[in-house]
């Protein structure tokens, strides 16, 4: 692990699904929230849905970037989900993980979105 003085900082990681039908409203979105070179971006196959490749990336942004941030966004018909992507299953899954990243990293903040395919962006509280 880098020492603190060897740290490159940014502010936020920003974890979100691969799908292309998203980019048009992520691209921007992210950019207004965090500037244009002050994030590190993660695309998964149903973002949160996998929580363990999820945790992986934010303890290295956490290692190597000293993030003070993780946004985590999924969205309305999400395949990677398939049936299962209900509005609900997403809500609970993205408070879940969260839960689970507060849990580990008292320090970040951890803030959750649901986006859907008209580009609004839902805040999950």
């Amino acid at each position: 692990m880098p020492s603190k003085k060897n740290l490159i900082h940014c502010d936020a990681l920003v974890v979100h699904c691969m799908d292309y039908r998203l980019q048009k409203f992520l691209q921007p979105w992210i950019t207004v929230r965090f500037g244009y070179d002050n994030f590190d971006i993660i695309s998964l196959a149903g973002s949160v849905h996998d929580y363990e490749m999820v945790l992986k990336y934010a303890q290295l942004a956490v290692q190597v970037h000293d993030i003070k941030t993780v946004c985590l966004i999924n969205h309305e018909d999400c395949r990677a989900y398939g049936r299962a992507g209900t509005y609900k299953r997403h809500v609970h899954d993205l408070k879940d993980a969260r839960k689970k990243i507060q849990a580990l990293f008292p320090h970040l903040k951890v803030e959750t979105f649901y986006l859907r395919l008209d580009g609004v962006f839902e805040f999950v509280a």
